[in-house]
């Protein structure tokens, strides 16, 4: 039997909530994850009920439960990196940056707001606690343009807000932002990714589709598999952009409003 390495390359911590309709949420960052060579554990916030149609119940866990899950991970398989979602009260925000702390794996931050389906997935008191408290621990910070404009109060609507937005998010102490740009009008889809040393502008077609569900949450975990895997976080990125662009162009069709992506996609091209 082959032996087991003791540490495998790419372990990602995931903390975040769970949806029931597997699109977005942890269910779509351990399939993110996994497809790009990364291993994913999870440490669940809340549990949601959802289908492609919207959120239709979202249910908190207490915070020692949350905190026990993470602590149990790292104790034992430990993380190359962290990435968070929905974290829903200030309260959990308060106990997500302890456990940050206490890990020194670099974190990708996804401040999850609202739901694709127009549902809050953070209490209003929540924003002010994310940007003091999750932003200036964010090795990399991944809104869209309206979780942008809520975190600054800057409005994004090109790619000049775009980048006014990005520059106010590091300067509040995100080491480097993730613009993104699906939320921007435009035939083409501009994602912005600025760092201290200087801004990487990414391009694409825009998709006319309505599967986009768990678009954000896919990516961010994309980003967070390249980056435990040792990868320039331009590269990072730049792979994590190929691999939710072919998932949405692949999008299986799934449900009667807003579906899911084609996570897997990966392994039918090996087949």
């Amino acid at each position: 039997m082959a032996s087991v390495p003791t540490q495998f390359p790419g372990r990602v911590l995931i903390i975040a909530g769970s949806d029931s309709g597997g699109g977005a949420g942890l269910q779509a960052d351990i399939k993110a994850v996994t497809m790009l060579g990364g291993y994913a554990a999870t440490a669940v916030t809340a549990i949601t009920v959802q289908n492609t149609l919207g959120v239709h119940g979202v249910h908190p866990l207490p915070l020692d439960l949350i905190a026990a899950q993470a602590r149990a991970v790292l104790d034992d398989i430990g993380a190359d990196a962290i990435k968070t979602g929905m974290l829903g009260t200030a309260e959990v925000v308060e106990r997500v940056a302890a456990i940050l702390d206490s890990s020194g794996a670099p974190v990708v931050v996804d401040p999850v707001m609202i739901a694709k389906g127009g549902a809050p997935l953070l209490e209003a008191a929540g924003i002010a606690v994310i940007r003091a408290l999750m932003i200036p621990r964010a090795a990399l910070l991944t809104p869209n343009a309206p979780e942008a404009e809520a975190l600054t109060g800057i409005t994004v609507a090109d790619l000049d807000g775009q980048r006014r937005a990005g520059e106010a998010l590091l300067a509040l102490g995100a080491k480097a932002v993730l613009m993104k740009g699906g939320h921007v009008a435009g035939d083409t889809v501009i994602d912005l990714l600025l760092t201290l040393d200087g801004e990487t502008v990414m391009e694409g077609p825009r998709l006319d589709t309505r599967h986009t569900h768990g678009t954000g949450c896919t990516l961010a975990s994309a980003c967070a598999a390249g980056i435990a895997r040792g990868l320039p976080l331009a590269v990072a990125v730049a792979e994590a952009r190929a691999y939710v662009f072919e998932a949405i162009r692949r999008a299986p069709g799934l449900g009667q409003g807003h579906g899911p992506l084609d996570h897997g996609w990966p392994l039918r091209d090996r087949t």
